[in-house]
């Protein structure tokens, strides 16, 4: 276990060891706000990868369909998705602490009761705490598109990846990538299509209009106005 950020902030980045990693831990300046949130919310929402196996049940208290999301950077858009279906519970996994800290913040504060978080690597969290079968839905928002050619091998959405994610969703659950770069687009469409335990709901090789329940980002508004495009994929289990 180890974190990159310097200081005396206790509260640290969880993930094992690995040659290849999709994201770089920034340490990035966090406001007091960020720093005191973990103090008070983090023992409400926290999980931590060394846990074990999630038991959704006993996290939540409730049986309730399973959301997760990976990558959800200041959280905004995760917490309004919590505060507008709390029929279903949502956990959410992000490396970078000021994201983290500004989420549990507002959480903590709107009284938001369906919602974890992992501070740790996806896909370690994926291998070693979610059980198979147990999502309803899968998120991945605008990941890190490592633009350049030579650093494609990083992007998160692999063959390898997106099998692990099937496994992890009940049969019928929904896979749901958007990204503002089409060439990202495009490799995320060629790696989903060739899964073939997924169905296109669009249709094969289709992108799909955004669902209802993704909140627009300001920054995905800035990007229309300014002419760029934003690529949703819907993906059903089957």
């Amino acid at each position: 276990m180890h974190d990159e950020s310097a200081g005396d902030f206790p509260y640290r980045t969880e993930y094992k060891k690995k040659s290849i990693r999709s994201y770089v831990i920034r340490a990035g300046r966090m406001t007091e706000g960020q720093r005191r949130a973990f103090d008070n919310y983090w023992g409400q929402y926290g999980l931590s990868l060394f846990g074990g196996q999630l038991d959704p049940r006993e996290t939540f208290g409730r049986e309730a369909p399973l959301v997760l999301e990976i990558g959800f950077g200041m959280g905004d858009s995760l917490l309004a998705m919590a505060a507008a279906e709390p029929d279903k519970d949502f956990i959410g996994i992000e490396v970078h602490p000021p994201g983290v800290g500004r989420l549990i913040n507002n959480a903590g504060k709107a009284g938001i009761e369906n919602l974890r978080v992992y501070m740790a690597d996806a896909v370690d969290v994926l291998n070693d705490c979610i059980g198979d079968a147990l999502l309803d839905r899968f998120q991945l928002y605008f990941p890190d598109p490592w633009h350049k050619k030579k650093h494609h091998k990083r992007r998160i959405v692999q063959p390898e990846f997106v099998r692990l994610i099937r496994s992890k969703l009940k049969a019928g659950g929904l896979l749901h990538m958007a990204t503002d770069w089409e060439n990202y687009a495009e490799h995320m469409l060629e790696v989903l299509e060739a899964e073939p335990q997924l169905e296109n709901i669009a249709g094969s090789g289709n992108y799909s209009e955004r669902p209802a329940f993704r909140p627009e980002t300001k920054f995905e508004r800035r990007g229309q106005r300014l002419g760029h495009g934003v690529w949703d994929l819907l993906y059903k289990a089957i």
